[in-house]
């Protein structure tokens, strides 16, 4: 009774010939969890004792990328036990261009996993930026598009499709393409420049023109700033590239001018002191390096005194936070030496023409 059940046809195979291909399924699927298990606890007890950081970063990749090469693997086990089968040639045929469809597709996206892992780990790491990961999203985006697409016309290619006709199709649209979206391909490019070549990066102050704000992303055709005032910048990545860019973010120190009147009734005595007095106000501030201070000019109203001094700090709020320090350290020297800062006044001068 049962050796007559196992001995039924069903679709050219007997039920026996079922439950042997599922079995070596099961056997194979076994043996490679077995054979990943075994060769992660080797590799991890080989880098133990090594002292190189590299052997780490392959087991730490291999560990985290091998999914879809299992899934591979999986599915060269499902191939091998199921060709014990006897299929029609129809069947087969479809059967066989299946597979090709998937061991494709599970090749190129491990090997796409491998390479966008070696860009995240070696390139972003090494540059020790973590904006470089979002920056990087757009480069992977184009590498998996041009992947991809040449994967699909070798495909189609090894199918017996005469591809001849499409890619050169494909090269006359493309230049029709290319000449009506010039400006989108001149900000892919420069998006290119901005990531490669690093003029800014997400989190730095720049100013464009008249505008400034701090870098908030960089897309494949805009990049976005945040303006002093709250509201949203957006500047084509292409416009960026043609202009000049100040990166106020990778200034070492700040040199600031700054100018102030005394009135004309302030004494020789005292206009010597100024200089002095400066000075030495500055030199009192740590974050602070003096560089001159100078009587500039004779103005309408005031006699100008001209100073120049470093903030050893790209920080805005800490330039702004010494120079209220320094004006009010001139106040309060200037009142105790009777110095009086100019403010616009007109003296006016009368002649008596009658007096003999």
């Amino acid at each position: 009774m049962i050796n007559d059940f196992f001995q039924q046809t069903y679709f050219q195979n007997r039920v026996i010939d079922y439950i042997i291909v599922i079995a070596i399924f099961i056997l194979l699927i076994i043996s490679i969890q077995i054979t990943k298990n075994i060769l992660l606890k080797l590799l991890k007890t080989w880098v133990k004792k090594t002292t190189t950081k590299i052997d780490d970063k392959f087991v730490k990749a291999f560990e985290e990328k091998i999914k879809p090469f299992l899934n591979l693997i999986y599915f060269g086990a499902f191939y091998i036990s199921i060709k014990r089968l006897t299929m029609d040639l129809q069947i087969e045929r479809f059967f066989n261009i299946f597979v090709i469809i998937l061991l494709t597709f599970f090749g190129i996206r491990f090997l796409l996993s491998i390479t966008i892992y070696g860009f995240e780990t070696y390139w972003v790491k090494k540059e020790k930026d973590r904006a470089k990961k979002q920056a990087l999203k757009g480069i992977i985006t184009v590498i998996k598009i041009i992947v991809w697409s040449i994967v699909l016309i070798i495909f189609l290619d090894n199918l017996g499709i005469k591809i001849s006709a499409l890619v050169a199709g494909l090269g006359i649209g493309g230049i029709a393409i290319a000449l009506a979206a010039q400006s989108i391909l001149g900000d892919l490019f420069s998006y290119f420049i901005i990531f490669f070549d690093r003029p800014f990066e997400i989190g730095d102050f720049i100013v464009v023109g008249d505008f400034l704000g701090t870098v908030e992303d960089i897309g494949i055709k805009t990049t976005r700033l945040r303006s002093l005032g709250g509201e949203e910048l957006i500047f084509s990545n292409q416009d960026l590239t043609n202009s000049r860019v100040r990166n106020y973010k990778r200034m070492n120190r700040r040199r600031i001018v700054f100018k102030f009147g005394v009135i004309y009734q302030t004494t020789l005595t005292q206009l010597k002191k100024i200089p002095r007095i400066v000075e030495e106000i500055i030199t009192q501030i740590p974050e602070a390096t003096f560089d001159r201070a100078h009587f500039a000019s004779y103005a309408d109203f005031s006699l100008n005194f001209e100073v120049v001094y470093y903030a050893n700090n790209s920080d805005y709020k800490k330039y702004m936070d010494i120079q209220q320090q320094i004006n009010f350290q001139l106040k309060e020297t200037f009142e105790k030496q009777k110095i009086e800062f100019a403010y616009p006044t007109q003296t006016v001068f009368l002649s008596n023409e009658n007096k003999k």
